[in-house]
């Protein structure tokens, strides 16, 4: 199932047609695949080059893909158990040449999703983030560093018809794409004025 932005201009395939489904196949990745979309997170830009982002990378069923769906919250473990590969996205809070608090890890860390979700998209494949997970469970588990915070969890895989989803999940797997008018995005002159080129 494919559901294209319906967007104002027109914008690059893998920008159009990427969103985030919840039903998967669950025909494992390969390991290729799953290699390059490393790579290229692995190549995002970072402040200072720090290249705070770190991945916990799970396959069905292994214990790292069973604790990563584990932590999920229950509304994102019905659907996410379809998946083949889980990912915890992790970044470092400080920087490593100083110590100093880095304060945009987060931004970051974002940017080397971004690329991965790119790359997948290239490579056939679904990608669904999520932020509903328990971090506490995540770092205990992993034994993640006191110096690094759980951020999100990625659902990886080919994408499947929204039948294989539970009837609740079908409706939101179905539902249309949308996203807030430009004038409520993008400012030129001040805060809230509309951007005008």
């Amino acid at each position: 199932m494919k559901k294209p932005a319906i967007t104002l201009l027109e914008l690059h395939p893998l920008v159009k047609n990427r969103w985030s489904p919840r039903s998967f196949e669950e025909t494992p990745v390969e390991v290729a695949k799953i290699q390059r979309i490393l790579e290229a997170a692995r190549w995002a830009p970072s402040a200072f080059n720090e290249q705070p982002w770190r991945f916990i990378v799970g396959e069905k069923p292994n214990n790292t893909w069973s604790n990563l769906l584990e932590s999920l919250v229950e509304w994102n473990r019905n659907w996410a158990i379809l998946a083949p590969v889980l990912i915890s996205v992790l970044g470092k809070k400080s920087l490593t040449k100083n110590g100093n608090p880095n304060t945009t890890y987060q931004y970051d860390t974002g940017q080397a999703v971004a690329w991965l979700t790119v790359q997948a998209a290239q490579e056939g494949l679904v990608v669904h983030q999520m932020g509903g997970f328990d971090k506490e469970f995540v770092s205990k588990t992993f034994a993640v560093p006191s110096d690094f915070e759980p951020i999100s969890i990625i659902a990886l895989g080919y994408q499947a018809t929204p039948d294989k989803l539970p009837l609740d999940y079908q409706k939101a797997e179905l539902a249309p794409r949308s996203r807030k008018d430009p004038s409520e995005l993008f400012f030129g002159e001040n805060f809230g004025t509309p951007l005008q080129l």
